[in-house]
Formats: structure tokens, sequence, C-alpha cells
């Protein structure tokens, strides 16, 4: 198993400096990881400093509430884009979502979807948040609005990926559709076991730790 290429290499701490974001972006070129997962205002000088390389350049919309509006959310797709990514997280309205509106939950992905073109879409569902049946009922949405993954978490609320969710999202959106497990892998075995569980991605902060076979201080 190559794990690098399920690892997205993360830092979305608001406080990251640039300093911070060259290192992850020297990291993600020496171990080859599928992406580098950076907050909006950091994906143009990512993607320069990935030039001659296969490494993606991820980031994040709505990020990481939820709430903005459909608009907002297409708006910061279409800017990043732009900038250079190449992939785009977005954060369902979980809100929205718990309230039983449905259609809006599903629009407010497909405002994104479409924004996005041929760029590939993971849809944050944040789990930890949600009933096993409002899980079941996100996954159902983000597939019914063209999304390509679903994705667990934004590492900034309550709880990271489990074992159990990853299983869940992966039964219901079935082989076809990514499933991105973000927070929860502090080693090699933990990352091995979402895969196993039916991760393709990985999102964590702690790609270099993990294939070092050390046990990462962090989770996300």
């Amino acid at each position: 198993m190559k794990l690098n290429k399920y690892i997205d290499h993360t830092l979305l701490k608001q406080d990251a400096t640039e300093q911070q974001i060259d290192r992850l972006l020297s990291e993600a070129r020496e171990y080859d990881f599928a992406s580098v997962c950076v907050n909006p205002c950091w994906v143009s000088h990512a993607k320069a400093g990935l030039t001659d390389t296969d490494v993606k350049v991820c980031t994040v919309v709505g990020f990481p509430l939820g709430a903005t509006t459909s608009a907002v959310k297409a708006y910061e797709t279409k800017e990043a884009i732009q900038n250079g990514a190449d992939e785009i997280d977005m954060v369902i309205n979980v809100g929205t979502l718990k309230s039983g509106n449905a259609d809006l939950v599903e629009s407010d992905i497909r405002a994104v979807v479409e924004a996005s073109g041929d760029k590939l879409v993971k849809v944050i569902i944040e789990a930890c948040l949600l009933t096993d049946e409002e899980k079941v009922l996100a996954c159902q949405l983000a597939q019914k609005a063209g999304a390509d993954f679903v994705k667990t978490s934004t590492g900034f609320s309550t709880g990271g990926a489990t074992l159990p969710d990853v299983q869940l999202m992966r039964q219901t959106v079935g082989p076809d559709m990514g499933v991105k497990a973000a927070g929860g892998a502090r080693s090699y075995a933990d990352a091995v076991a979402f895969v196993e569980a039916g991760a393709t991605r990985i999102g964590t902060s702690s790609g270099v730790a993990i294939l070092k076979g050390e046990l990462a201080d962090g989770d996300y």
C-alpha cells in the first residue's frame, strides 16, 4: 500500500505562518502526498510551491462551520480554483440538516459542485455532530448533488474520524464515491485501519510522523 498517496497533508490552523506553510509544502514534495490542504488565502502560494510535482492543492470552503450561504460557498469555490486549487473540501450546513431541510442541504452542496467545474469536491458532514441517521442522509445528499467524496470532519469540532463512521459512510455511498477520514489517525496502524474500513483519503497534519512509524502528537 502506498499510504502516502492516501494522505491530504493538512495545515488549517488560523495562526499558520508562511514559514509553516512552506514546511508543509516541502514535506509534501519529499513524501509525495496526495495533496496539501490549506486555507484559501494560501492556495496561490501552495500552487507555486508545488510546481513540477503531482501533489494537488486542496482548500476548504464554508469552513469550519458550514453556515455561510450557498452563493458565498460557490464564490469561494470559483475564486479558489482561479487561484490554483485542484480540490475543494466544503462543509455542509449542519444546522439545516438537523432541522430536517434536506432539499436545502442538497442544493447547498450542488452550488459548490456546479461552481467547481471538473475539480474534485469533498463534502464534510461533521459526523461528530450527527446521529447515524443524519450521517446516512448527509452522505446520500452529497451523492445526489454530484460530489466526489464525503468527508468525516473539519478537525475543528468535537471529534475527528472514527472507524464506525468511515464504515457507515462507505456502506452508504457504495464503492464508487470517495470517503475521506479526517482527524483520528495518529499512527501508521491507525491510517491503515481507516483505509481498510473504506477510506480513500486521510486528512491529517501528522502525515510525516505516520509514514515514519512515529506516534503523532496531534490528530489533525
